[in-house]
């Protein structure tokens, strides 16, 4: 039986030497001159996650009572699971509102077929429910969100992008070779159908952080147009998902709706 040529890695298909070769090409081209990546230093710091678990027993906080409950869905970033944003997702169901898994998996970066199935589910759980989502988009997730509110501005209240690079260059971030050699397509060329740069048709609020490791700050941030509102924490880029201050903002962003 021939063999078939792997286009995903989340797939049945296995990888053909000419298909790994293809993405480590991808994975090698050069960066642009007018990308400007994080600074090294900020990225190393980014390591500092894995003491989260230690900091949260001395550093423990309560949320008030929501009085304005949402209807969330949380979608994670390049390569993170859906557990990785469960802390966020405790806080806000600690607070009244209900938290939805995009429910994907592994976020192993955009295709026609990702981006359609969670559009179904967005369709599913609004056709249930009666209700408009709120979706928040930690970094490439924020990507799909924006992307969703363009499909679907009818059933989505509010986008909120944490860290997602949807202004300016692509490559500004030091995360998109690594994207390219793993989805299998240039950052600059997403397959979706829309300019991500195009502010979707409902209200979008873009934090960023000037700590973040990751992606650069203004391509986070986003231009005048872009997002209705950016608003800029003290936390790295892993922060986003758990430092006290970025689930504050999204929590005041929920009651704000």
């Amino acid at each position: 039986m021939a063999s078939q040529p792997a286009h995903d890695l989340t797939g049945d298909s296995t990888w053909s030497v000419a298909e790994l070769t293809r993405r480590l090409a991808l994975a090698r081209e050069p960066s642009p001159e007018d990308a400007r990546a994080p600074r090294l230093l900020l990225l190393l710091a980014e390591m500092g996650w894995m003491f989260t678990p230690l900091r949260r027993m001395f550093r423990p906080f309560e949320v008030a009572k929501s009085a304005n409950p949402q209807l969330v869905m949380l979608l994670p970033g390049f390569g993170a699971h859906p557990s990785r944003m469960r802390y966020m997702a405790c806080k806000l169901e600690q607070a009244g509102h209900v938290a939805k898994r995009w429910g994907l998996g592994f976020n192993l970066g955009a295709s026609k077929d990702k981006v359609e199935r969670i559009e179904r589910r967005v369709e599913r759980i609004h056709a249930q429910t009666g209700r408009k989502l709120v979706l928040v988009g930690w970094s490439v997730g924020g990507l799909f969100a924006r992307e969703l509110a363009h499909r679907h501005p009818d059933k989505i209240a509010k986008v909120i992008t944490m860290g997602s690079p949807f202004s300016g260059n692509p490559r500004s971030n030091n995360g998109w070779r690594l994207y390219q050699a793993v989805a299998g397509h240039r950052v600059c060329e997403p397959p979706t159908e829309c300019d991500l740069r195009e502010k979707p048709p409902v209200e979008t609020v873009a934090l960023w952080s000037p700590r973040d490791g990751v992606v650069h700050p203004r391509s986070a941030c986003g231009r005048t147009g872009e997002r209705d509102r950016s608003v800029g924490l003290r936390c790295n880029h892993m922060g986003f998902v758990y430092s006290k201050e970025a689930i504050a903002t999204v929590l005041r962003e929920l009651e704000d709706i």
